[in-house]
């Protein structure tokens, strides 16, 4: 699993490897040169990786260069001095507002660059009033390399720079940002209005990705992210504890139980879903299909008496029981003290089942037996907070924004959604699946797991039903309800890939998604060729 680091991991790994600005100021003038020297090297390091990424893919066109007073801009401009040393055509745009804001850093950077590329390479824009700046034209014949401000700024944009990120946004010239996207912050960018931060195609990011790289609302900042290879303190990177990873089938496979050549049904666990109502009836199939294709060795859906028929039919490996209601669920019970126990799929809101789910919640709360929740339960839920109080530890709830925000309060981004979630699951020791294009799993100890395994494929009615299935088929097997939960969201994303190579991503259904999860499990514990190898 990839590491993904908060604002505080990068900025004290960056200073373990060349020093804080501020104490090497402070420092003796000899021992002042060695740790520039060694500052310098640094950069000219991070400027050679940059300039090899932009080679790469300037396909012949101009390379313009823009570049801040800070850390970021010195990169910019070793950057640009390595692609003037390859032979590719580079001029730079130096922001020093005022003519004295330049770090140290970006001074010996500039004074490099200009002691070796032609006269007229680098503008310095001390005064960004008419008639003194002008801002290069741009197009579709350019490639712009945003290096104005990185992970060390931490405020909007203002003034001249809103107009310099709009502009460069509004250009059709492509644009690789060094770091992060300029205006943009580390944390999760709560308030940040994207208008006024430049929009990369590409982001080069050094030490690794923070959780706002994986926002929806970041998307178009970030375009596509690459760490490039830059060597940074061992030792530093040694004690950084990420709480936050990217989950892959690298992960996934050391965690999956495996099948011993002489097992039985018994032996795989019995899983419960509760589902279904009058009208809703395709919800406890899915749902219900998914639980027996998870590798579980028995599966019961409960339900109305009008989904008899329709469960013996659709779903005839599973057993079906009722408590004699004809539309909803009236009475939810666990007699087989089933370890594998899902609530939700298309179970309605209507006050009798309204009531029997607070009753059985309290008795598993009781019991501390955890259970997954899904779709209709978190609608009652949301509709009687009190419940919250009684959901049983480590239980796993499945909301996607909506649901999400039906419970615990409207947000505005999912950056502030994530916040919540991290507050909720440790309030409640309960594990949080915020799903979404990059779905979230917040365990209560504050973990997040990062799916990688999305699909837009997964974008279709029922599909959390199939999730929902899926992990209680995972939780029926004895996983552990924060293990089940992360596998379970990559598995589902695995199976919408296989799905979708037959039906098309626009094609694929919840259908498809709940029989490919068979081989998405077969592809993630066997892995060959082309397949799930990460």
């Amino acid at each position: 699993m990839k590491n993904i680091y908060t604002p505080a991991d990068i900025e004290r790994i960056t200073e373990a490897t060349i020093g804080s600005a501020a104490e090497i100021e402070a420092m003796a003038p000899a021992q002042q040169s060695r740790e520039y020297e060694r500052r310098a090297a640094f950069i000219a390091t991070v400027g050679e990786q940059v300039a090899a990424e932009v080679e790469a893919m300037r396909a012949g066109r101009e390379v313009l260069v823009f570049a801040g007073d800070g850390l970021c801009g010195a990169y910019a401009l070793e950057s640009a001095l390595e692609l003037y040393r390859r032979g590719c055509g580079v001029k730079v745009v130096l922001f020093n507002i005022g003519g004295n804001l330049l770090s140290a850093d970006t001074v010996a950077a500039r004074d490099r660059f200009v002691a070796a590329a032609p006269a007229g390479s680098l503008e310095e824009v001390v005064n960004p009033g008419p008639g003194c700046f002008e801002m290069p034209v741009l197009g579709k014949d350019k490639l712009v390399v945003d290096g104005i401000f990185g992970s060390e700024y931490r405020k909007p944009l203002r003034g001249g720079y809103q107009a310099v990120a709009r502009y460069i946004n509004e250009s059709e010239a492509e644009v690789v940002s060094i770091d992060l996207p300029s205006g943009m912050t580390t944390d999760l960018s709560v308030g940040m209005v994207n208008r006024n931060i430049i929009h990369a195609d590409v982001t080069l990011a050094l030490i690794g990705p923070t959780l706002a790289f994986f926002m929806p609302e970041n998307a178009e900042l970030i375009g596509r992210w690459k760490v490039l290879p830059v060597a940074f303190d061992d030792e530093a990177m040694r004690r950084t504890r990420c709480t936050s990873r990217v989950l892959d089938a690298r992960g996934v496979r050391s965690v999956m139980p495996r099948r011993s050549p002489v097992v039985s049904k018994a032996d795989l666990g019995d899983a419960l879903i509760f589902a279904g109502s009058y009208g809703m009836l395709g919800a406890a199939v899915l749902a219900t299909r998914a639980a027996t294709r998870s590798g579980c060795g028995k599966v019961t859906c409960h339900g109305p008496r009008c989904a008899f028929f329709v469960m013996q039919t659709a779903v005839p490996s599973a057993m079906f029981t009722t408590d004699g209601a004809d539309a909803d669920i009236q009475f939810f019970e666990n007699p087989r003290d089933c370890d594998g126990v899902a609530i939700g799929p298309g179970i309605g809101t209507g006050d009798a089942t309204a009531d029997a789910l607070g009753a059985f919640l309290k008795s598993c709360y009781a019991a501390k037996k955890p259970l997954v929740l899904d779709a209709d339960a978190l609608n009652i839920i949301a509709a009687r907070p009190e419940l919250l109080d009684f959901i049983p530890p480590r239980s796993v709830l499945t909301p996607h924004a909506g649901e999400f925000d039906r419970l615990f309060g409207a947000q505005n981004s999912h950056g502030t959604r994530t916040l919540m979630a991290l507050e909720i699951a440790r309030r409640y020791s309960i594990v949080i699946v915020l799903k979404g294009p990059k779905t979230l799993t917040v365990w209560p100890d504050g973990s997040i797991l990062v799916n990688s395994s999305g699909t837009e494929a997964l974008a279709t009615a029922g599909s959390g039903d199939v999730l929902t299935g899926l992990l209680a088929g995972l939780l029926a097997q004895k996983i552990m309800p924060e293990i089940a939960a992360a596998i379970g969201v990559y598995i589902h994303g695995v199976a919408g890939r296989i799905a979708a190579r037959t039906c098309g991503i626009q094609g694929t259904t919840a259908e498809d998604i709940a029989d490919a999860l068979g081989p998405a499990i077969d592809t993630i514990l066997n892995p060959r060729p082309g397949g799930a190898q990460n």
